[in-house]
């Protein structure tokens, strides 16, 4: 007899996902709102408010999401030893809530660069748990649209976050082309709630779904996870490495000499686009194979970036942001959903963490990479601002040419 949290129709919207499924989307929500609101206009606070170069932003941002690369492996391979997700994710969101008052009184990136890996941290907690959670609440028909609808919800609150910190920086600073002291620290406080509401939300709202299955607590093993899995890991890994830290993407928009309030803006339309594709995305790779809507998805990441790298104008950026959000609805959701296709049930917390813990790793170098093709390092001066993104966009169609051609077919995993 199946669990009753993955009995639902298949044909249903989203008004017959799981209430963990809500209950996990609300709590993005709050927390994307929450931590939107800081982390876009971060950049702007280390390059104008701290003068830090982009060398440091790539190592500061590289490090604090490789930082927790070691706790999702390992908090998503304690879930599967536990048989349970939602305490470990209310504890990392938890952390993540805590941390944030102490932007308020950075004065210097080593301060800030602390608060940002202690944030990271809580996200390497919670992470695999809380994917883990949504696979095991529902059932392979209707999974994509759970990450989808998990995804759109995610980013609605970092579009909402986005509103409220313009309407800060309007208030505080107006069209100004470099970011405050005061406009950060405003933002900061207005923060807090509702990474609050983010905690409460998952603390009260879920619950953890019993197994269907009694298994021996599994151990760390690539080997166990399939040979698909662990093709699938190379290839998005080769992509990841080209996928530098979107602050790139912000300071590049600030180099042709968008506003702050501008910068803000396009972001918001950037969220509103990527909220409004990734349900219908996820419900559409339920029916289809996933795979080709990542592959969708990474050839318009790569043209977006070679875009990037050869904008000469501020319309062509806004234009190119606004695109973006076509890559993350299209693809983002679509690849969590495809791990849970890809290793059975009792191993679910294990791959997740796996999977997350290698973007982690890797986002160390692709940030630092990028840093310093831009800006150099020591005496050298770089290749300027065209180069980390046209390193990014050759690194996604070389990942997307070995999905299409070595991802073996594959019959998703009950």
């Amino acid at each position: 007899m199946k669990n009753s949290q993955q009995e639902q129709n298949p044909s249903g919207g989203i008004r017959q996902l799981p209430r963990n499924v809500w209950a996990v989307s609300l709590t993005s929500f709050f927390m994307d709102v929450s931590s939107e609101m800081v982390i876009n206009i971060l950049p702007l606070f280390l390059a104008n408010v701290l003068g830090v170069q982009t060398n440091i932003i790539g190592l500061i941002e590289g490090v604090a999401e490789s930082a927790a690369s070691i706790l999702k492996l390992f908090s998503g391979w304690f879930s599967d030893k536990v048989g349970g997700r939602k305490w470990l994710a209310v504890a990392g969101y938890a952390l993540s809530a805590l941390s944030k008052p102490f932007f308020y009184f950075a004065n210097s990136w080593e301060m800030i660069a602390g608060v940002r890996w202690a944030d990271r941290v809580g996200k390497g907690v919670r992470t695999a748990p809380r994917d883990a959670l949504v696979a095991d609440s529902t059932n392979e028909k209707i999974r994509g649209l759970a990450f989808g609808f998990h995804r759109a919800m995610d980013t609605a609150g970092a579009m909402v976050g986005l509103i409220i910190a313009a309407v800060v920086v309007w208030f505080a600073q107006a069209n100004a082309v470099t970011m405050s002291k005061n406009s950060f620290q405003v933002v900061v406080l207005a923060s807090l709630i509702p990474a609050i509401l983010a905690v409460l939300s998952l603390a009260i709202g879920a619950k953890d779904v019993p197994a269907t299955k009694k298994h021996a607590a599994p151990k760390f093993s690539l080997t166990k996870l399939g040979k698909p899995f662990n093709i699938f890991l190379v290839i998005v890994g080769i992509f990841t490495l080209g996928n530098s830290s979107d602050a790139f993407l912000i300071l590049r928009a600030q180099n042709l000499g968008i506003s702050v309030m501008g910068i803000l803006i396009m972001l918001v339309v950037f969220n509103l686009v990527y909220s409004s594709v990734s349900t219908p995305a996820g419900k559409l790779s339920d029916r289809v194979d996933r795979k080709n809507l990542i592959i969708g998805g990474w050839v318009v990441y790569a043209v977006i970036y070679f875009g990037f790298a050869l904008a000469q104008t501020q319309w062509q950026i806004w234009g190119l942001y606004v695109a973006y959000g076509l890559y993350y609805g299209m693809a983002y959701g679509t690849t969590t959903a495809m791990v849970a296709d890809l290793v059975p049930e009792n191993l679910r917390g294990t791959a997740y963490g796996t999977y997350h813990a290698m973007v982690g790793f890797l986002a160390f170098p692709a940030s630092l990479i990028a840093g310093v093709l831009w800006q150099g390092m020591g005496n050298w001066s770089g290749f300027g601002p065209s180069a980390p993104f046209l390193f990014g966009g050759s690194l996604a169609i070389l990942a997307t040419l070995l999905l299409v051609f070595w991802m073996p077919k594959i019959e998703q995993v009950k």
